[in-house]
């Protein structure tokens, strides 16, 4: 995976960085969601940078009058992104727009956490979580949700789409639990009381669609097989805080990366009797974004 060798830089004076998001189609071009004073007052900002030569670089930012703190990109717009706020709204962005955003949802009635855009061929469809602890289902071209997934007594944290089958999302909360949810039925499908404690993140394996991996307030991440859930598949300890983000590699079946309050970033092979590969301690502060290239083996 990634070295400090490799590392660029990029400071946003007075943003706490909460989310980075890869393009899919412009290799090295990250998404950041930002907000100042940690999310909890003030506005927030959408940063998109880019490499060259120089290392890092900042080509467009955004401001919202409420922290970000999360990003997707489009499936079908190389310039179009949609971030979630503080105050309940999705807004969609277009990096060949001067002004923004184009557009704005707000339905959520707390803060709005996770958006997320799906990956399946065929449908364009994004699924944002909140606080509220609904789930919504939206079309980019409609101006208002879809559909309103209840259900979870608890904050939502991460709402994350199957990269395998159509229409099948699941969400990560402070109840504890990972839920497996399907937008043609309106019911959850499925509840998996995943830690006890809040679980603050989860992704899917890009190689089994019956595999996900929770991150929680206990220091811990879960492997989940979808047709046996009575016990994780695999357990992996040794961040020292909560953990914030967990992605699966596109790369590898079996190779994932969190990030966490420790100010770390660990790499992890759960397939390997010593699952640590490495740990990563470039931050100074909490670690709450992170993602994997799909362009870059190896590029975070």
């Amino acid at each position: 995976m990634g070295t400090a060798a490799g590392a660029g830089a990029l400071r946003l004076p007075g943003l706490h960085g909460y989310a980075v998001e890869f393009s899919p189609y412009c290799p090295g071009r990250v998404a950041c969601a930002a907000a100042q004073y940690y999310g909890m007052a003030g506005c927030g900002t959408l940063a998109v940078l880019g490499q060259n030569e120089a290392g890092v670089v900042l080509l467009r930012s955004f401001d919202w009058n409420d922290g970000l703190f999360d990003v997707t990109w489009s499936e079908n717009n190389e310039n179009v992104l949609i971030t979630c706020s503080g105050d309940g709204s999705l807004q969609i962005w277009d990096m060949a727009k001067t002004k923004g955003p184009l557009q704005v949802y707000k339905e959520h009635t707390l803060e709005a956490y996770s958006v997320d855009w799906s990956q399946t061929r065929g449908e364009q469809l994004v699924v944002s979580g909140s606080w509220d602890q609904t789930a919504k289902l939206w079309d980019p071209a409609v101006g208002k949700s879809l559909c309103t997934f209840i259900g979870h007594e608890g904050v939502i944290y991460s709402t994350i789409w199957s990269p395998h089958i159509p229409g099948c999302f699941a969400s990560a909360s402070g109840d504890q639990t990972l839920r497996i949810w399907d937008v043609k039925t309106p019911g959850v499908k499925l509840v998996i009381p995943a830690h006890q404690a809040e679980v603050l993140s989860c992704d899917w394996c890009k190689y089994d669609e019956n595999l996900l991996v929770t991150g929680a307030v206990d220091c811990s991440l879960k492997g989940w097989d979808l047709r046996n859930i009575r016990q994780p598949v695999f357990v992996l300890l040794g961040h020292t805080y909560a953990i914030r983000r967990v992605k699966f590699s596109p790369f590898h079946a079996t190779i994932l990366a969190s990030c966490s309050y420790d100010f770390t970033v660990r790499f992890w092979d759960f397939s390997k009797p010593n699952p640590l590969l490495e740990t990563v301690e470039h931050h100074t502060e909490f670690t709450c974004g992170l993602d994997l290239s799909l362009h870059n083996r190896g590029q975070v």
